[in-house]
């Protein structure tokens, strides 16, 4: 039942939001209660499957393949609490950020909608569902990236749903070709079915163009910079933090890694795109003055090191993959939100021309997340760039290696110019809402406290468990026909 929860709660909270008109002390309660309920229900989850197992839950008494299950593993587990975290967060620094914005109800809303899509995506048992739940967070996010109401916020959101709709119709064709083939649409059914069955190449693009895209991997990935200016930063954070991961990323180990078996074929094209992908985002973030703008480049940029790690194709890579993905969850959520706070104390995103108003506590923060992002140590992302550069050397990948750590210098270069241009001085300072300042602060604790997960005896009850549970698929199909926990 816990697994159900996970969907119910934000669904039920935007609605109750949608309903209660222009009561922004309302709104911003219920909506903070849901995210804190997720959060801690997604703290619950690790013990639980470490006791008991992993969590299958039916919402019908009908048997597979006919009725809807949700499953949660040690990945689903690992992706729910990401998703739960950035989302608590950014609910918490949406209360001081999104006063200056009318019908506070419909944001909330939507962003309960969004995170129940979300959420959908990552427990789900089914590929049609997976792709229900993906169009559900779609479409709030569209909303939410146009809900500033201006024309420039209009065309990033028509832009991304233009996009967001090919790769979706291109996933859509790609289970009617899983579906002609094995008459099934439950994952683990699809997984028995297609062990060794060579007429799967068809399905394979089209899932990896189409999950691709939402991971804004290379060529499909101009959309998530124009996005991230026109959505509120909260939503950035979001956007970057978790939508492109759970929606991509997280696709891609499920389908590729856990229901399909690994082919060379889908490996090289993860790895070759995926080096692309990290070069080509750095490079286009440097000449860029808007910072948000900026910051997703840098997002594409730090998506190719995940996807690249992926396509290794080994344990240590995948570890590598896993462990930035919780970084730059908390990394690039940190910056968006430091991005947010800039913008309402200089009124501008244009780094060229700020007088560093912001203060103290919003510089420490975009201090310590620009050098956690460019793997610097003792951050967190230091920790997680070093194994996927080690995977590489280990697979006798030395030239992405190098492609690797070079990028990551790029990183850090127009990382320190965004600072240096962002915060010319410290005297003057604007008044930055408290529920921002918490919010960065924690966030900032984050970006450090996540470098003992690099600790061996600490790794082995978290990423590593995540890590198996990926490459070891008879784990996945024993669940389905044991009937899994409660």
């Amino acid at each position: 039942m816990i697994a159900s929860y996970f969907i119910i709660i934000p669904l039920l909270s935007g609605f109750i939001l949608a309903m209660s008109g222009k009561r922004d002390r309302f709104v911003e309660l219920v909506a903070l209660i849901s995210t804190s309920l997720l959060l801690f229900l997604s703290v619950l989850l690790f013990p639980v499957i470490n006791a008991y197992g992993p969590v299958f839950y039916q919402l019908s008494g009908w048997k597979i393949p006919y009725t809807i299950s949700l499953v949660i593993d040690n990945l689903s587990a690992f992706v729910l609490f990401v998703i739960s975290l950035i989302a608590f967060f950014s609910t918490l620094y949406s209360i001081g950020y999104m006063r200056r914005f009318q019908a506070l109800n419909n944001y909330y809303a939507l962003l309960m909608l969004m995170i129940a899509g979300l959420n959908g995506v990552t427990i789900t048992g089914d590929l049609f569902n997976l792709f229900v739940f993906m169009e559900v967070s779609l479409i709030a996010t569209y909303a939410l990236v146009a809900f500033q109401g201006e024309p420039e916020h209009y065309e990033a959101a028509f832009k991304y749903a233009i996009l967001g709709s090919i790769s979706s119709t291109l996933i859509l064709f790609g289970i009617g070709c899983v579906y002609s083939m094995v008459s099934s649409l439950t994952l683990m059914q699809i997984s028995l079915k297609t062990n060794g069955m060579p007429s799967l190449y068809l399905a394979y693009g089209l899932f990896l163009t189409g999950f691709g895209l939402k991971a804004s991997m290379f060529p499909f990935h101009s959309w998530l910079p124009d996005a991230h200016p026109s959505a509120p930063s909260p939503v950035s954070a979001m956007l970057s933090g978790v939508l492109i991961k759970v929606l991509g990323v997280y696709s891609i180990i499920r389908v590729f890694f856990m229901v399909f078996q690994e082919s060379k074929v889908v490996l090289d094209v993860l790895l070759v795109f995926g080096t692309i992908t990290m070069v080509i985002g750095a490079i286009m973030a440097v000449g860029q003055r808007d910072i948000k703008r900026m910051l997703g480049f840098s997002s594409v940029s730090q998506m190719g090191y995940i996807l690249f790690s992926l396509g290794l194709g080994t344990p240590l890579g995948i570890l590598g993959a896993v462990y930035h993905m919780l970084n730059h969850a908390i990394l690039k959520g940190t910056l968006f939100l430091d991005a947010g706070a800039i913008e309402t104390a200089e009124g501008t995103r244009d780094f060229e021309n700020m007088a560093g108003r912001s203060g103290k506590t919003v510089y420490v923060s975009t201090l310590m997340a620009s050098l956690g992002i460019s793997g610097v140590p003792p951050f967190g992302g230091f920790f997680s760039k070093l194994i996927i550069i080690m995977a590489a050397i280990y697979a006798r990948k030395y030239s992405y290696a190098l492609i690797a750590l070079t990028v990551s210098v790029i990183t850090m270069a127009y990382y320190l110019k965004m600072l240096k241009k962002t915060f010319p001085t410290m005297n003057a300072r604007a008044k930055i809402p408290v529920s921002m300042k918490i919010t960065l602060i924690i966030l900032s604790i984050l970006t450090i406290a996540t470098a003992v997960l690099f600790i061996p005896a600490v790794r082995d009850i978290t990423l590593n468990k995540v890590v198996e549970c990926i490459t070891d698929r008879a784990v996945y199909g024993s669940l389905f026909k044991a009937g899994g926990n409660p």
